[in-house]
């Protein structure tokens, strides 16, 4: 992995704030809180706007003219439709202008099954489908759910699909404990993916402490929820 030429705790708010996915899924958020949110990412300079697919031309004008676009994630929170369902949507929101990447959930329980053939098939569609429209595309793991093995494996899965970037977790599963993107975590993806893949964290990243960590070992991305977001740019 790249580490950045300086430490984060030299870096500007503006610096900072581009490793940021800013995240607005929340399912019961309002049309007027979504667009309030993502005016704040885009003033912060934030990279994208995590959103649900239901959301891009609402808020496509309020991204257009700025650095920051629109990452719509797909089959979210479950990862769990066929995979002719997930390459649908990502082709319906990987044709805006305003899309940067499309993040999408991978079937963990078919990864807790050890179906890694299946898996692989579904990545390399999902993949292809974001690749025609010039998008690169997040695989999210759900590593919560997963063991280390299974973890290091689907790094190994997504680089042989041709995914551009694997990512921790939902901030939505259920039934386990949350621990996100734990310093641990990204170090065991990090020596997986060597320079042919990227990384990124997300869940439970909510100290500047924690972001600047992850920053520093050389992560890409950081999925971060509007909550925090104040917290880790220290405003």
């Amino acid at each position: 992995m790249k580490h950045p030429n300086k430490k984060a705790c030299e870096m500007s708010t503006e610096e900072l704030a581009s490793y940021i996915d800013y995240s607005v899924l929340k399912p019961e958020f309002t049309e007027e809180e979504i667009i309030d949110l993502t005016k704040d990412g885009v003033k912060l300079g934030c990279a994208t706007i995590c959103i649900n697919p239901a959301y891009m031309e609402l808020l496509e004008p309020y991204v257009k003219g700025s650095k920051t676009m629109l990452c719509p994630v797909t089959d979210f929170p479950f990862g769990a439709s066929s995979t002719k369902s997930r390459v649908e949507q990502i082709e319906e929101v990987a044709k805006y202008d305003t899309v940067k990447e499309v993040d999408i959930v991978a079937n963990f329980g078919k990864i807790r099954s050890g179906l890694y053939d299946e898996v692989l098939a579904d990545l390399k569609e999902c993949a292809q489908a974001a690749h025609k429209y010039g998008r690169e595309i997040k695989v999210i793991f759900e590593t919560d759910a997963l063991n280390e093995e299974q973890i290091r494996k689907m790094v190994s899965i997504c680089k042989e699909a041709g995914v551009d970037f694997v990512k921790t977790s939902t901030g939505f599963l259920t039934g386990h404990e949350a621990h996100g993107a734990t310093p641990e975590v990204i170090q065991i993806m990090m020596d997986e993916a060597g320079d042919e893949i990227k990384i990124k964290g997300s869940g439970c990243i909510r100290t500047q402490e924690h972001f600047f960590k992850l920053i520093d070992m050389g992560i890409d991305r950081m999925g971060v929820g509007y909550r925090s977001v104040p917290v880790v740019l220290g405003l």
